[in-house]
């Protein structure tokens, strides 16, 4: 893809420049999106049959564990995915506050909060339906989750943001179908899936346009690209108690340093060329070097993490214990 009338690779762009440049690129990749896109109806993914009352103001039937279908790591993976979700109005105003509420940013930014926004609608509707989880904790839940809000430390800079949500929905596309299918649920796994088709879409997009950043500000790219890289959070992890789900999730394979390594930083740098990204100054060639030191310590952590995970699945197996992955 190349954008025509560029200043020069070594000049550094402001946030104006920037997204003015890569405005008929956003354009270009709206008209695809939109093609593309199918337009799908949560209430339809929802098990409507399974539901009723619940204790409370209608005097229905108190919730008790026994009622989940789900196993432990299921419940947390679908609790962690919707409480994610749930931030969506932070989300947007970060997005709005780097892209603008102009022109074809403008258009793309409230777009992808309307498609976003079925996500959480629809996990919630099938967890309370079918009672998979604790309706009041989730509750409470959201709301200190929602309460604290959303910053993400990308918020200032275009290219970071960009080259963020681009590994981000990737990341989140996988999360929700690997919760799919640890569900063992179809109706879960049914819905999950639907909610990745969108998390696939949202990215290509973004994914586009910093392929498209790459050959207008190459070096202040690159440099971005690596911040992120060294850096990056899911948009989940000020989750209340997110460490030991993260952990949780991890062992049972649903995301991991290995996924994160593999199927998400990697297929997106592939994709972006950053290894064969020519002529980039002297700063430019740096990030690239340091990001390619980065990859490469993920990637042996990565290797300790599956071998500690390795043996605490061996000495469960040995006392007798069951250990779910996906």
């Amino acid at each position: 893809m190349t954008v025509v009338g560029i200043p020069s690779a070594t000049s550094k762009l402001s946030q104006t420049d920037l997204l003015r440049e890569l405005e008929p690129v956003v354009v270009e990749n709206l008209e695809r999106h939109l093609r593309v896109a199918k337009e799908w109806m949560p209430h339809e993914y929802v098990p409507w049959s399974q539901g009723r009352d619940f204790d409370g103001v209608l005097e229905g039937e108190a919730w008790e564990p026994g009622q989940s279908k789900l196993s432990d790591v299921a419940r947390t993976s679908m609790i962690v995915n919707l409480l994610t979700e749930d931030n969506l109005p932070s989300y947007h105003h970060e997005i709005a506050t780097v892209f603008g509420r102009d022109g074809a940013w403008g258009t793309w930014v409230h777009q992808w909060t309307a498609e976003e926004g079925r996500h959480a609608m629809a996990i919630r509707d099938y967890l309370l339906v079918t009672r998979s989880v604790d309706p009041v904790a989730m509750e409470q839940a959201r709301m200190t989750h929602m309460g604290a809000g959303f910053e993400s430390a990308n918020h200032d800079d275009l290219l970071r943001s960009l080259a963020y949500v681009s590994f981000q929905e990737l990341a989140t596309r996988i999360s929700h179908r690997n919760t799919g299918k640890i569900t063992r649920d179809p109706v879960a796994d049914q819905l999950l899936a639907r909610i990745a088709l969108d998390e696939n879409l949202h990215m290509l997009f973004y994914r586009n346009l910093l392929a498209a950043a790459l050959e207008v500000a190459p070096n202040q790219t690159m440099r971005a690209i690596t911040e992120v890289v060294k850096s990056f959070e899911m948009p989940g992890s000020t989750i209340e108690d997110f460490t030991r789900k993260s952990v949780q999730i991890a062992l049972a394979g649903i995301y991991d340093l290995r996924i994160h390594h593999d199927d998400v930083l990697a297929p997106v740098l592939r994709a972006w060329g950053v290894f064969d990204v020519a002529g980039l100054d002297e700063e430019g060639e740096k990030a690239r070097d340091e990001l390619s030191s980065i990859l490469g310590s993920l990637d042996e952590a990565a290797g300790r993490f599956e071998e500690k995970r390795d043996t605490h699945h061996a000495k469960l197996s040995a006392r007798g214990q069951e250990f779910e992955t996906v």
